[in-house]
């Protein structure tokens, strides 16, 4: 049957609910539309962008009858900036969303009728202002060199960015001030279309609790600027602690490069779950401090350690997961792909004085036989993967040496729902709880902290 509209259409919709994802759900005769910018209980006027047999896509250009729970963005840059979806959605009703979602994803995809699920925590102390790493794309105006996000829905655009939500006033001032910087030097931002130009990136990292950051700028290849000037604008932040620069020269919009040292320590420190961790420009470290800390502390109920395991720490990144588990464990072991996280690993344990704790470089799927060699069975395996969930090999063999308790920290309800159905129905896992945690407000995503056991 064809479908009831066309690209291109004008409609007027009545929005229901959230996708995954952040997109609106409306129905057309049980035609289902997917609306970006569109909340629960809108009625909006809406452009179709794309048509499926099974449903459309559609940009919300009219509001015509606000939802209940529709507030407006404190942001100037909303909603054409990328980086937040959901600054017009009450922060209540943003919480009940991303619970539904984890539900349904539990209830649909790991096919489990009433899943164990916890209420979601909030984030706290603020909603804005919490992340402790951001990413910038240079990019051309009138006025020279800016800095900013991809427009919301576009990869091949910058949005010049004044003040952001995102950070606080340090990282909007080192922003600024690198602004000021390449309009003074008169640099030209790289284009994506030709590949001209020459700056491409900033990233600055944070450690909250410090007050240290670390600054990190990304170009084409060539040294067309004097760094010693570089430097010396930057460290007019007293904060600023280590400064690198990076060449791509590569088409691929990436950050995570080889650095050269400019000034300053390699790293920077941070301060989490009684630890003081050393954080370099590639490594991993969440991006939200203080809910770090929570999930940290979900993930250490769930293990109930007594002094006496044998703890796996899976995608331990730079170890926070691990160390802070230590104190209550016989052994922690620690894998993670990357070489630059396994040092601050290894780092952090000798900062901490924890001796119980061993870190190696490797691909989980590939090395946890090996590592079930050194260091016997587990009895708790801790795992963090990234968006993509346990990768195949990883959780059949996972599944297969079976440790009695399986702590899995996601970011990504779908893959987690996934991998609990194969642990449930392959190898004889029984879930026992999931706590969604708000990590990013006004954003789609959410982290899940989930307990799964096995008799025997």
């Amino acid at each position: 049957m064809a479908a009831p509209v066309a690209k291109g259409d004008e409609l007027e919709l009545e929005v229901d609910s959230l996708a995954f994802g952040g997109n609106g759900v409306a129905r057309l005769d049980g035609y289902v539309v997917f609306v970006r910018r569109g909340l629960p209980g809108d009625r909006v006027r809406a452009r179709v962008t794309k048509v499926k047999r099974r449903h459309a896509e559609a940009l919300a250009t009219e509001v015509l009858r606000p939802g209940p729970e529709r507030v407006d963005a404190p942001c100037a840059h909303f909603p054409a900036c990328g980086g937040c979806r959901f600054q017009d959605l009450a922060y209540e009703a943003q919480l009940e969303q991303k619970h539904l979602q984890v539900r349904d994803a539990l209830q649909r995809l790991a096919g489990i009728a009433e899943p164990p699920l916890e209420p979601i925590l909030p984030c706290e102390p603020e909603i804005f202002h919490y992340r402790n790493k951001l990413e910038y794309s240079f990019t051309s105006t009138p006025e020279g060199p800016a800095l900013g996000f991809h427009r919301a829905g576009r990869w091949d655009e910058v949005l010049e960015i004044e003040r952001c939500w995102l950070t606080d006033e340090l990282g909007n001032g080192i922003r600024g001030a690198i602004r000021a910087w390449a309009r003074e030097e008169g640099l030209e931002p790289y284009s994506q279309a030709d590949g001209s130009g020459y700056l491409r990136h900033l990233v600055v990292r944070q450690g909250r609790n410090t007050g240290q950051a670390l600054v990190q700028l990304v170009t084409a290849p060539g040294e067309r600027f004097e760094t010693g000037y570089l430097v010396d604008v930057l460290r007019r932040f007293p904060e600023v602690r280590s400064i690198h620069w990076s060449i791509n020269d590569t088409p691929s919009e990436v950050t995570n490069l080889p650095t050269r040292l400019l000034w300053g320590d390699g790293w920077i420190e941070e301060e989490l779950c009684g630890l003081r961790v050393r954080v370099r420009p590639n490594a991993f470290l969440q991006t939200n401090t203080a809910m770090a800390e929570r999930l940290y502390a979900l993930a250490r109920e769930a293990a109930g350690l007594t002094g006496d395991e044998t703890v796996w720490d899976l995608y331990c990144g730079i170890g926070t997961i691990g160390l802070s588990l230590a104190r209550d464990a016989l052994t922690v072991w620690g894998i993670e792909v990357s070489e630059e996280s396994v040092a601050c690993a290894l780092e952090n344990a000798e900062l901490n004085a924890i001796t119980n704790a061993a870190f190696f470089a490797g691909n989980v799927g590939e090395v946890v036989e090996e590592l079930l060699e050194r260091s016997g069975p587990p009895g708790v395996v801790v795992v963090d993967p990234p968006r993509a969930g346990l990768a195949g090999k990883a959780l059949r063999r996972l599944g297969r040496i079976g440790a009695p308790r399986l702590v899995y920290v996601s970011c990504n309800p779908t893959t987690l729902a996934g991998d609990i159905k194969a642990l449930r129905e392959e190898y004889g896992y029984e879930l026992r709880r999931v706590t969604p945690v708000d990590m990013f407000p006004h954003t789609p995503h959410v982290e899940c902290v989930a307990l799964l056991e096995r008799d025997g």
